[in-house]
């Protein structure tokens, strides 16, 4: 159970939900506190070519006090995951050091202000993602493609991009369009947040500069989680 800090540049105004995407630069936010934890993420089991790295935690936001969750596991029905869907995943949890940060719960915290303008619920998934790439082998953000996640609400932020190119993130209206209607690297403190019904997304290839690796570290945050269906708790709403 952790206090939260509510920081005046951390509360959204009232208002009703997005109207389109939001797209912000979070100048309260040192990325290069939460930088070192993507060094320890396990990779991704339920993926071949070793080139994704993942851990999940869940988490309420009551009051002021942001509360993890029990350890849940993820599961995206073949509807919103045509590669993984209907597999139930497991992955470990953030780690306690990173948790304790009040960078990180600054950016859950700024994150739960979009929630509850979209959302009945208040639990949201943290996704803590690196991909990697060499000048041989290419790093797949998104390997399923074109997609929805079959949430509320999405937000990616970016922490840090280290000897790559691509990687670059779109969002569509529809899934057979041509043109996204958003386009954009995004840059470490970059932070984007969509509603999922109402965009389609994905990230291109990130390939590494020169002969050594290259990385992605992002952050993806949705509300709700994703869970098998036996697992879903009314506790979650708002």
């Amino acid at each position: 159970m952790l206090n939260l800090s509510q920081s005046q540049a951390f509360i959204k105004p009232e208002a009703n939900c997005l109207a389109s995407y939001v797209l912000e630069f979070l100048t309260a936010i040192d990325v290069e506190q939460l930088q070192p934890s993507f060094a320890n993420l396990p990779a991704d089991p339920y993926l071949e070519g070793g080139y994704r790295f993942r851990r999940l935690s869940h988490f309420i936001v009551n009051g002021d006090r942001l509360i993890q969750q029990p350890h849940r596991r993820l599961f995206q029905s073949r509807q919103y995951n045509p590669l993984l869907g209907d597999v139930v995943r497991e992955y470990a949890e953030l780690e306690d050091e990173l948790i304790q940060q009040e960078v990180f719960q600054r950016l859950v915290w700024e994150f739960y202000q979009f929630c509850q303008l979209c959302s009945p619920y208040k639990e949201i998934g943290v996704h803590q993602i690196r991909t990697v790439a060499s000048a041989q082998k290419m790093g797949n953000p998104a390997p399923e493609g074109i997609h929805r996640d079959g949430v509320d609400l999405v937000g990616i932020f970016s922490v840090d991009r280290h000897n790559i190119r691509g990687g670059e993130t779109h969002l569509y209206q529809n899934k057979q369009d041509k043109q996204p209607v958003f386009s954009k690297v995004l840059h470490p403190g970059e932070f984007l947040v969509f509603k999922d019904d109402q965009y389609f997304h994905y990230t291109s290839p990130v390939k590494a500069i020169g002969y050594g690796q290259g990385t992605r570290d992002v952050f993806v945050l949705t509300c709700p989680g994703l869970f098998p269906p036996d697992e879903v708790s009314e506790e979650s709403r708002l």
